[in-house]
């Protein structure tokens, strides 16, 4: 009994080592970001004519808070990915760290796809028919919390859903998934992504399909790479036991 409360207590330790690094690390990007944030305010307005509305001293720091904190969550995903892999490694086979450890690059680098496919394709022209079907019936002024909140609820949930093709890769190698479960389960997942998509979009429907029709064409992705996955892994499996 003695011994489980050990392990208990060391296994807690180390977790609060991990999201103490974590914790430091998105503090340092969060810090780096803000001091580079008018610049990166200044390139993310680029191609807005005229100047943002605040309503307040306030609104400029939560305006700058927001902008700094998305960057530096970008940035410490890789770390979020590696201290998990730290703390599930002494659990895991020699082959199974492995693998895991090379799935770390690829979540970084989907997650800022799925975020410039948000921001360069389904932001501007979302904004674009927004101001389109308004035009001589209101007279529009865009505050700078108002158009950067649009902006990140278009783009950052995007970049999570990027990394199902990753997600279901490294779950087909552990044997959790399969592309048979995939396939059964196609109807299900199609009605969740589109319950999904317009969730995050704007009440419009050509944002929604710009959404809706890349999460679909991601998911038949998913299958597609499960199949090869899990033909290597059948295949690795047949020649250890032969």
């Amino acid at each position: 009994m003695e011994k489980k409360e050990l392990n208990l207590i060391g296994h807690l330790e180390e977790l609060h080592k991990r999201i103490i690094i974590v914790l430091l690390a998105f503090v340092v990007f969060f810090i780096t970001s803000f001091i580079f944030v008018q610049d990166i305010y200044n390139w993310l307005i680029r191609d807005f004519n005229g100047k943002l509305s605040v309503l307040g001293p306030s609104d400029i720091l939560w305006v700058y808070m927001m902008i700094a904190g998305v960057f530096a969550i970008a940035a410490t995903i890789p770390i979020i990915a590696y201290q998990i892999w730290k703390f599930i490694t002494p659990a895991l086979t020699k082959e199974e760290s492995k693998l895991t450890l090379g799935f770390i690059p690829g979540l970084f680098i989907l997650f800022i796809f799925g975020i410039s496919f948000g921001y360069f394709v389904l932001f501007p022209i979302v904004l674009e028919f927004l101001l389109t079907i308004s035009a001589g019936q209101f007279n529009t002024m865009f505050t700078a919390d108002k158009y950067f909140l649009f902006m990140l609820n278009l783009s950052l949930p995007l970049g999570f859903l990027f990394e199902m093709p990753l997600l279901v890769m490294f779950l087909t190698r552990l044997g959790v998934l399969n592309p048979v479960r995939l396939a059964k389960a196609r109807k299900l997942s199609y009605f969740s992504l589109v319950i999904i998509s317009v969730l995050i979009t704007p009440p419009d429907f050509i944002s929604d399909i710009l959404v809706i029709v890349p999460l679909l064409l991601l998911y038949e992705l998913s299958i597609l790479i499960s199949k090869v996955v899990y033909k290597k892994r059948l295949a690795t499996e047949g020649e250890m036991l032969a």
